[in-house]
């Protein structure tokens, strides 16, 4: 099976500044998940930036589907990749379906309208994650959490084959975090492949294939979520104490932050 994404050696600095990251590497197959985790200010958000190209790296190379990034026309760069950032702010009351159609536009000839198939796809998009009552909602009126899954069913409208979200569960309630990492696992079971960015460490451990943990402008770990959410580095990364336990009723593994007198914090 091929690759979906590869990335090599992939730097970046803004101009005349220390590097945000520096020589990082990973590739992710059809239908898997990679979560990189990491505290603030560590090039998270930068590292997508650049892996949807709103940002150039200084150095290494990016390669989707076995073709390298660069040689690709952005029109199919935007059939292969979504990507669903942290935050948007909208100006225009368009209705919400009609934001989503937006995400057909990749499919469309210049100039060209949006037909029966294409409406039909957004809405399929809005039932799947679940706010299709919104359709015809304009989108200035809906809540953050609201227009978090707005912007999924959007994404979702394009048909990638790779999916980037930069911390798709910021916005959201405690059910909806898990109703958007169960939408996650199923697109990856249909062979989509996910790249996002989290803060949490239970997130990693309930659907992805692959963790990394990103600290002082590089990865301190990669690889499976049993293998990188440790006790040693998620202290290392975080500056916390914490303890991985599993819980019995569900047989989920969890990372909780301690106190100081080792008791585990509610």
């Amino acid at each position: 099976m091929g690759l979906m994404i590869e990335v090599n050696h992939l730097s970046f600095a803004y101009e005349k500044d220390k590097p945000v990251f520096s020589d990082i590497s990973f590739h992710l197959q059809p239908g898997k998940i990679f979560t990189i985790l990491g505290p603030n200010g560590t090039g998270k958000s930068t590292l997508i930036k650049c892996l949807v190209g709103l940002l150039s790296p200084e150095s290494g190379d990016i390669h989707l589907s076995g073709e390298k990034k660069e040689s690709i026309s952005h029109r199919k760069q935007a059939r292969i990749m979504a990507y669903v950032p942290q935050a948007h702010q909208i100006i225009f009351p368009f209705p919400v379906l009609d934001y989503v159609l937006m995400g057909r536009s990749p499919h469309l000839p210049v100039f060209g309208q949006p037909g029966s198939k294409d409406y039909l796809k957004a809405m399929q998009a809005l039932k799947k994650v679940g706010v299709d009552y919104l359709a015809d909602r304009p989108i200035s009126e809906i809540s953050g959490g609201e227009f978090q899954l707005v912007s999924i069913a959007r994404a979702l409208t394009q048909s990638p084959s790779l999916l980037i979200l930069d911390e798709p569960t910021s916005h959201l309630d405690f059910g909806n975090q898990f109703k958007v990492l169960s939408i996650i696992e199923e697109l990856a079971g249909e062979g989509l492949s996910v790249v996002m960015s989290s803060h949490f460490p239970d997130h990693a451990f309930l659907i992805s294939h692959l963790v990394a943990v990103m600290q002082e402008t590089r990865f301190i770990g990669i690889g499976t979520a049993d293998e990188v959410i440790t006790k040693e580095l998620m202290e290392q990364a975080y500056g916390i104490d914490v303890v991985i336990s599993t819980v019995s009723e569900c047989g989920r593994t969890v990372c909780l932050p301690v106190r100081k007198n080792n008791q585990v914090m509610n």
